[in-house]
């Protein structure tokens, strides 16, 4: 799978102008280099904060420290590792011994949360999606077969999630607890939306940020429209850190605003080193976790 998407990779690379992509690369700002990593920061720590609360409501205490810096590791480690999912399973494992049974608990934590966050980026894609023929001020049936794909990648999306609680037996009395306490019970769900919400903000605000520092004049209807559903490529599991298929639907979906494919090759090149550069304190966080590890065998 991770070749696949080296492949992805490479052909849309070579397939653009590289001057054009190198001319718009040169174009970025410190300004905007600075702005796009506080904002990472912000996806990364409120993710740990939406985590902790979650793991809290199945009975599993993180301190905010501990939940910060796990989740700066995981963040690293999804971006290097095949699949894009490597670093939350390292994350649940590192946690199995928080709570009796292991890494189970754990596993379905680190599972919660991340559907909180996926829940929240269907669901502006969706509106997207709805809204897309009145704010690009096209005809309803320009772009049909545009529309039609995407429509097609976000029923596929949702049929995966319930085909996932219908694996996970969803009427099993426990794990409906667990869906109740963790997104229902004590308006838990308003917590929950509210941090997805700030989550996926900070995802589009960088990716539009990355846009324009790169020469890619986009409408602010760019982060309802084009850009969730480059950052859904994101989670096709078939690379390192979405690198390929996100290039792959931004140099497909930029032409719909009136923009060059380079543009968005750009955009999404850009997008991608400013999350990973932003995700560099898990190396800290990790030479920690060593470094405590060997004092506590010596």
């Amino acid at each position: 799978m991770s070749v696949i998407a080296l492949a992805i990779f490479a052909a849309v690379t070579f397939q653009a102008d590289l001057t054009a992509v190198r001319q718009a690369l040169s174009r970025i700002s410190w300004i905007a280099i600075i702005f796009s990593l506080v904002l990472v920061q912000v996806q990364i720590v409120v993710s740990a904060l939406r985590w902790r609360f979650t793991s809290a409501r199945l009975g599993h205490n993180i301190t905010p420290f501990r939940a910060i810096g796990e989740y700066y590791i995981a963040t690293l480690l999804n971006q290097v590792l095949p699949g894009g999912m490597g670093g939350d399973a390292i994350r649940a494992w590192r946690m199995r011994g928080i709570a009796p049974g292991g890494w189970k608990q754990p596993a379905k934590a680190v599972i919660f949360e991340r559907l909180s966050g996926q829940v929240a980026l269907a669901f502006i894609a969706v509106i997207g999606l709805s809204v897309w023929p009145f704010v690009m001020n096209t005809d309803l049936g320009s772009h049909t077969r545009r529309h039609i794909v995407i429509a097609v990648v976000v029923i596929a999306l949702i049929l995966l999630i319930i085909v996932w609680f219908k694996r996970r037996e969803v009427t099993d009395s426990a794990f409906r607890a667990d869906i109740i306490n963790v997104f229902v019970r004590h308006n838990a769900w308003l917590l929950q939306a509210s941090m997805s919400a700030i989550i996926l903000f900070a995802y589009i605000a960088t990716f539009f940020i990355a846009a324009q520092a790169t020469g890619s004049n986009l409408p602010w209807v760019a982060g309802i429209t084009i850009i969730p559903f480059c950052l859904l490529a994101m989670l096709i599991p078939t690379g390192f850190g979405g690198w390929g298929t996100r290039e792959a639907a931004a140099m497909a979906l930029w032409p719909a605003l009136g923009l060059s494919s380079v543009d968005g090759l750009a955009s999404s090149i850009t997008y991608g080193w400013l999350c990973l550069a932003g995700s560099a304190p898990g190396m800290v966080f990790l030479a920690l976790a060593a470094v405590k590890n060997r004092a506590g065998k010596e």
